[in-house]
């Protein structure tokens, strides 16, 4: 064998090498991928059962509200109470504490006015006693 059919062998023998330990490299790799993909699935999973936990509370409390509100304007018999509660798709998650702490105080204002609207009409039929019957 000639010295260059020697260096063409051994340059040959070198990239087979070469392709032999970039395709270990890359098995090694693709298994590593494999397992890192694997604990983000199961994160993405977690995080997915934490977000109904979430939402199952979220309209829990919701309804919880939806119903007190009803209880109260149940003697107004011309308040027509509108829908139950729907999640709004288009509401960002981040502020689902931010939405649920607006409903107290919008409760609250419910409350002083069904109040207020109950004193009224006492003090309305009360006036209405006063006054002498039409003759």
């Amino acid at each position: 064998m000639t010295d260059e059919g020697a260096t063409a062998a051994m340059r040959y023998k070198e990239i087979i090498a070469l392709s032999r330990g970039s395709a270990e490299n890359l098995r090694e790799w693709e298994l590593a991928r494999a397992e890192a993909l694997k604990g983000e699935i199961e994160e993405a999973q977690n995080a997915i059962e934490i977000a109904k936990e979430r939402e199952a509370r979220a309209a829990e409390r919701a309804t919880r509200w939806w119903k007190m509100a009803l209880h109260n304007i149940q003697g107004l018999t011309w308040l027509a109470p509108g829908d139950e509660p729907r999640p709004v798709p288009t509401a960002r998650a981040a502020y689902l504490e931010r939405y649920l702490e607006e409903v107290k105080p919008s409760y609250q204002e419910l409350v002083q006015a069904v109040l207020a609207l109950g004193w009224r009409a006492k003090r309305a039929a009360a006036k209405r006693a006063e006054q002498p019957p039409p003759a």
